[in-house]
């Protein structure tokens, strides 16, 4: 259950690391120097060629060290050498500032009202990349500010994102029953899915607890990362952070506002779903935060991380055999940490290496049926990484809306082959289990944008309290599950969620639903075509690093914003939720 890092490098005195670490610097100063020498009258196809080349071996370089580096410390997060390695790394790569500064002011100058087509192969096949890199170029500043803003950043937000991960990872729970161990923040938090009741209300009073000793570090955090990504992007002329994560996801505006207004008026059916959970577990004034996750049905089966192998690959093969035939070998190669243990970071997540054509995935394995499909989310993750590994790292690099796509449509393949083989005693347990997670990714989905956007409109007048933002996380929170969820709520779940604490990763919530509801409208559309649709599944993970969110969908003939398609994807869940009223009605 622990990962093999090898294949990257045997150690931070790899004489491959250290070789590599070198020629990132060489490469970096030869950018430099050859980005300082751009003149306007430059030739035109050969600049952007050497461009590409510069950035393609940069980018290929920095993948491989700094995954080495982070991967180490997700699972050991004192690793105090890895850290110095990150450090370093990062420090280094603010050196890429002025060249692609200058190159872009040269972009700019050369072609002032738009990018021209360009006759050479290698610009072709890069022609949406170009177009971003000049796009962006609209966003910049003077030199001496861009190179001073990445500068800074390093004892800035970086430093801050650090601080609330190494907070979190370290954060002990305590129990009051002095016979029980304390435990780390992610055992703690996996006792929500504990069949015992009073389990789950002891882990959760505990959670609530331990926080305390962090909040208002965890807050200090937050503050100066929002306030350090609203000068910025007011710096760089976006009217507003949610602005600029549309232009680096690629999004337009009416997409988001489409989506966002349909999944508000199906809130009323994930409330009917939530209240009748309540009632049947005996509580008649809303269902309590620490019941969100409780197993419901006949079965609450738990598998060891061998029979989670099986279970998914088998699943998977129902839907494409080259997609069970990748997560077999992420099992087999051992590119999963699935052991939690004290000073491993919470969660999990996949990380694409091009470099090496491989990815690993990071999670905390204790063997329930959603630790499975967690597994099965991130193997969709490095599914969607090995459809692109054929093309260039820089075709390679998809925005946040389409990053959830092939993750989730994972998880549906999984769950539906589940629904299909289940018992009657079995299927209740599947079904409620599947709404738990679609009730995470809409609802409290949308009150992390809520509480997001709200802290976003607040923090221009000062610094906000551990108690500003507590309440500001239990108004989202009521806004989303009404009168569905009891008045014991989760008031710090912003300390928890290290989405929030990413100054380059701003909103990495509505992601989530958007690739929800595309995925259902995936596998809608792979249902009524059958194994035919396997190939243009595939073709549409590979456009995914050359075209907007927009225009990925619409290669298949699906409009983005037409409320229709959205109302499709959740009339599916609706489908689930009325057969458990169902269920349960018996």
């Amino acid at each position: 259950m622990r990962w093999n890092l090898d294949a990257l490098y045997t150690g931070f005195d790899d004489p491959a690391y250290k070789k590599d670490h070198k020629e990132l610097a060489q490469s970096i100063n030869a950018w430099t120097d050859w980005s300082a020498a751009l003149k306007p009258d430059s030739p035109s196809e050969p600049t952007l060629m050497q461009y590409l080349a510069y950035e393609d071996k940069v980018a290929n370089l920095a993948s491989q060290l700094l995954n080495y580096c982070y991967l180490t410390l997700s699972v050991d997060v004192n690793h105090s050498l890895a850290q110095k390695q990150v450090d370093q790394l990062q420090t280094l790569l603010t050196e890429l500032t002025l060249p692609s500064v200058q190159f872009k002011r040269w972009m700019k100058a050369k072609w002032p009202v738009a990018l021209p087509k360009f006759s050479a192969e290698e610009l072709t096949a890069h022609s949406y990349h170009l177009q971003e890199v000049y796009e962006a170029s609209q966003y910049m500043l003077e030199d001496a500010q861009e190179v001073l803003l990445s500068k800074l950043a390093l004892t800035g937000s970086n430093a801050w994102t650090q601080l609330h991960g190494n907070l979190t990872a370290n954060l002990m729970v305590d129990f009051e029953d002095p016979e029980k161990d304390s435990v780390p923040l992610s055992v703690a938090r996996n006792l929500a899915y504990d069949p015992d009741p009073s389990v789950r209300k002891v882990g959760y009073q505990a959670e609530l607890k331990s926080y305390k000793k962090i909040e208002h570090s965890a807050a200090a955090a937050l503050n100066s990362i929002k306030g350090e990504v609203l000068s910025v992007c007011s710096m760089r002329g976006f009217q507003s952070p949610l602005d600029e994560t549309l232009f680096v996801s690629r999004m337009d505006q009416k997409t988001l506002a489409t989506m966002i207004e349909v999944m508000e008026s199906y809130l009323p059916v994930f409330r009917s779903y939530l209240k009748r959970k309540g009632e049947i577990l005996g509580h008649s004034k809303g269902l309590p935060f620490y019941d969100l996750f409780a197993p419901m049905g006949e079965s609450s089966k738990t598998f060891t991380f061998e029979e989670a192998e099986s279970y998914i690959t088998e699943n998977f093969s129902s839907f494409s055999e080259d997609l069970s035939s990748f997560a077999g070998r992420a099992f087999q190669e051992n590119w999963i940490d699935a052991q939690p243990r004290a000073g491993k970071s919470g969660g999990a997540f996949c990380a694409s290496i091009h470099p090496i054509g491989e990815s690993r995935i990071m999670s905390n394995f204790t063997g329930t049926f959603s630790d499975v499909i967690t597994l099965a989310h991130e193997l969709g993750h490095g599914f969607h990484s090995h459809v692109l590994m054929n093309e260039s790292i820089l075709n390679a690099d998809y925005p946040m809306p389409l990053a959830e796509t092939a993750s989730i449509f994972s998880e549906t393949i999984v769950m539906q082959s589940a629904l299909k083989e289940a018992s009657e005693k079995e299927k209740l347990m599947l079904l409620e289990s599947s709404l738990q997670d679609a009730t995470q990714v809409i609802v409290d989905i949308l009150s992390r944008f809520y509480f997001e956007d709200a802290v976003f409109a607040k923090r221009p007048s000062g610094p906000l309290s551990v108690s500003e933002l507590n309440e500001i996380m239990l108004d989202a929170q009521s806004r989303t599950y009404g009168e569905a969820l009891s008045e014991e709520k989760h008031p710090a779940m912003w300390i928890n969620k290290s989405h929030y604490y990413e100054a380059g990763m701003n909103y990495y919530n509505f992601p989530y639903a958007f690739g929800l509801l595309f995925a259902k409208g995936l596998y809608r559309k792979s249902l009524d075509m059958g194994p035919a649709f396997v190939d243009q599944y595939v073709q549409l993970l590979r456009l995914t690093g050359q075209e907007s969110v927009y225009d990925v969908p619409a290669s298949i003939g699906i409009d983005l914003h037409d409320p229709e398609f959205w109302i499709g994807s959740l009339e599916i869940l609706k489908a689930d939720v009325d057969e458990f009223l169902a269920l349960t009605a018996k």
